[in-house]
């Protein structure tokens, strides 16, 4: 490779006076360890020029240090010391850069199984999951599990990643089996995704149809990852109507001045829907209603918000609202159907994270939104089968990177949606109470 990427030059394969803007796009690499995701980020972020000077030069020194023969491009993403000396990936990466058509956020993520909440943790915001199969292995069972968990966490977009074509001779039977199994795969998901799949032939290593089209694949007509990339629908700002305000902080300043004195805001960000001054509205789960007064960010006034501002939002009525209190919109004419649910227990889809077995009847705490509760999970309603893709029952607990179908129990009630129709309000995280650590991660059903 003789020339260095500048940050801030544009990529082939868009025109910046032609091209449509289609906002930012937040993708994921995801897979098996050693399919290649770092390097395919590297390659990105090469062949898009989006590599400052001292980066490259970085890059290049670790590369001639470790004895390769080319620049190796995953360094690029693979920041911290323990992952360039073991040649994985540990931690989630994240790369920002943009072409002439878009502006792009990408989360490389660890591909070993002790490291899956990672990969969940990079897949919870994600709109794209690019998933890298390498060609001499096909589908295996972090494929599985990745795929699974990107699907339930929402992601409606696929590119299946068909990597080291190269190795296997660009063998279109090759691409053709390995196409016919994921698909396999896919028909067996909980919940398949809702948008595109795509799959395409690469080789990250080499850069064939990353960037630019490879004249190794004459039998391919699809897009390249890039093109896919810079055309796939991101998922609306407003993908729920319903207007969604978690309270962060309760804002009553300390301030000499009169005008602080009986000053009473909840600062937060609006999760989604919108809300505008006036409006009646309900502060959950006590119930409590007022009507909106003021909105401001700062000294600017405003007369609505939209998600995700971050805004102070006054009312009318002294009501009693703290931190973790949900602000929504009251129901029109009686009708409820806008509102989320208020209860204590519910059924969720667990992803298990921790050594520790998930073990039923045991306290552990959950943080939705910006409350923490005390809770008891269980009992396992199910549990999946990664390799068959089927719910089992009978399960007693769910061990490291299981995922299943778990009860779980407040010490006190919450305000909640179905993860599938608001991320903000159906998802959740739990908390080992005695040491602090995230172990799991849920999707309330």
């Amino acid at each position: 490779m003789s020339h260095v990427a500048v940050s801030g030059e544009g990529a082939s394969g868009g025109s910046a006076s032609t091209s449509v803007e289609m906002g930012l796009l937040r993708l994921i690499t995801c897979g098996s360890v050693d399919d290649g995701k770092s390097t395919l980020m590297g390659r990105l972020l090469y062949d898009t020029k989006s590599i400052h000077q001292d980066q490259w030069e970085a890059v290049h020194r670790s590369s001639l240090k470790r004895g390769d023969e080319r620049v190796d491009l995953a360094l690029l993403t693979d920041g911290l010391r323990a992952e360039r000396e073991q040649g994985i990936t540990i931690d989630v990466a994240y790369r920002y850069f943009s072409t002439p058509r878009r502006k792009f956020i990408m989360a490389d993520t660890p591909g070993h199984v002790q490291y899956t909440r990672n990969m969940a943790t990079g897949a919870s915001t994600a709109d794209l999951a690019v998933i890298l199969i390498d060609a001499r292995t096909g589908v295996v069972e972090q494929t599985r599990r990745h795929t699974f968990i990107a699907a339930l966490l929402g992601v409606s977009h696929l590119v299946v990643a068909i990597n080291k074509m190269d190795l296997v001779g660009w063998d279109r039977a090759v691409f053709d089996r390995i196409r016919a199994d994921f698909e396999e795969l896919a028909k067996a998901l909980p919940t398949p995704p809702a948008g595109q799949t795509v799959f395409i032939p690469m080789s990250a290593l080499l850069g064939d149809n990353l960037v630019n089209r490879s004249a190794q694949t004459s039998w391919y007509a699809g897009p390249t990852l890039l093109e896919q990339m810079e055309t796939v629908p991101s998922r609306p700002a407003r993908q729920f109507e319903h207007a969604r305000f978690p309270v962060q902080w309760v804002i009553r300043p300390q301030a000499e001045a009169p005008v602080h004195h009986d000053y009473r805001g909840y600062g937060g960000v609006l999760a989604a829907g919108d809300l505008r001054v006036g409006e009646e509205v309900l502060a959950l789960p006590a119930g409590q209603r007022s009507r909106i007064k003021r909105i401001h960010i700062h000294e600017e006034e405003l007369t609505h918000c939209q998600p995700p501002q971050s805004v102070a939002i006054l009312l009318e009525d002294d009501v009693d609202i703290s931190r973790g209190d949900l602000i929504v919109k009251a129901p029109v004419d009686g009708d409820k159907g806008s509102l989320p649910t208020v209860a204590r227990e519910f059924e969720a889809t667990i992803v298990w994270m921790s050594d520790e077995p998930l073990t039923p009847s045991r306290r552990y705490i959950v943080k939705h939104m910006t409350r923490y509760v005390r809770a008891i999970l269980g009992p396992v309603k199910e549990r999946w089968n990664i390799q068959s893709l089927e719910a089992e029952a009978g399960a007693e607990r769910l061990g490291l990177n299981e995922i299943g179908r778990v009860g779980v129990r407040l010490a006190s009630t919450i305000a909640y949606d179905p993860y599938e129709r608001c991320r903000a309000t159906g998802g959740f995280i739990v908390i080992d109470e005695a040491t602090n650590n995230t172990v799991g991660a849920g999707m309330i059903l």
